[in-house]
């Protein structure tokens, strides 16, 4: 596996793998690199020819009070996992490869509709940081699949009304959720828990699970249920940010006569903020 770090660099290696006859597929990342990332390359070789990874600490998507500096860098272990699993390029730009100009003169991309509530509205900027830069990524890789993670359901539905809308010619293959024995997401932030705390964490997919459990009963008072959970959530230790019903496909919220729905939710415990989501699919009544 070879890691390059420029634009240049980046792209002369991709010419030679198309002029090969080489399906690209790529995985960005921010590194720190877990089990489930593991997966998303492990989807993607099995899908492409030649596969890029991304290894970026974006800043343009932190807002103020975020973990942007303390984001753990964890180059050659991901490095070694990355190699394992299938990777064949690691692009490991530093921040002014990617915005060469500033970022306060960086041009934004927005995605309306899909990128508001949820953590959209915790977290004011994120979505316009990621799809700006992923965007700059796809343009910069310009592969013919790129694979995502089923986790962070939200950014997997911003991307994909991106490259919709934008007309890339890129397909998007979300990924499940990789999970630990207990159930919890897995996710680069479970490492600032403390061993208390993780202990607990395990509690926020189960309570998904109990959601999901009652829609599939026949329950359709969602605000009733979406009150319960929460309130097992704060029991549990947690300091519930959100917790709602959506269509599965459009990410509105979801209507009595839906039938694909996703339970997402995120929650701080401590100092740590984690979310997860759970899809239910029900029987056409």
């Amino acid at each position: 596996m070879n890691t390059v770090k420029t634009l240049r660099e980046l792209r002369a290696v991709i010419a030679q793998a198309r002029a090969d006859g080489k399906q690209i597929g790529f995985v960005p990342t921010m590194g720190n690199l877990h089990a489930g990332h593991v997966s998303l390359v492990e989807t993607a070789a099995q899908r492409a020819d030649f596969v890029v990874a991304s290894i970026f600490v974006n800043p343009l998507q932190f807002g103020a009070g975020e973990d942007l500096d303390t984001y753990p860098r964890t180059l050659l272990a991901d490095q070694e996992k990355l190699l394992a699993a299938g990777c064949h390029l690691l692009f490991h730009p530093d921040v002014t490869e990617v915005y060469p100009h500033g970022m306060g003169d960086q041009t934004r991309v927005s995605v309306p509709g899909v990128s508001e509530g949820l953590c959209g509205a915790s977290r004011p900027g994120h979505f316009e940081g990621v799809a700006t830069v992923v965007t700059k990524l796809f343009n910069m890789v310009q592969p013919d699949l790129a694979v995502f993670g089923e986790k962070d359901y939200q950014q997997l539905a911003v991307i994909r009304a991106l490259v919709q809308d934008l007309n890339m010619p890129i397909q998007i293959i979300g990924a499940p959720t990789r999970r630990a024995d207990d159930g919890l997401a897995l996710s680069s932030r479970n490492g600032y828990l403390s061993a208390e705390q993780r202990n607990v964490a395990p509690a926020l997919y189960r309570g998904l699970q109990a959601v999901a459990e009652q829609l599939q009963r026949g329950a359709r008072d969602y605000a009733r249920l979406i009150d319960e959970a929460q309130a097992r959530q704060r029991e549990a230790g947690f300091a519930p940010d959100y917790l709602e019903i959506r269509n599965a496909l459009t990410l509105r919220p979801a209507q009595v006569d839906d039938r694909h729905l996703v339970v997402l939710t995120a929650a701080h415990l401590g100092s740590t903020r984690l979310i997860d989501n759970l899809l239910v699919e029900l029987p056409a009544q």
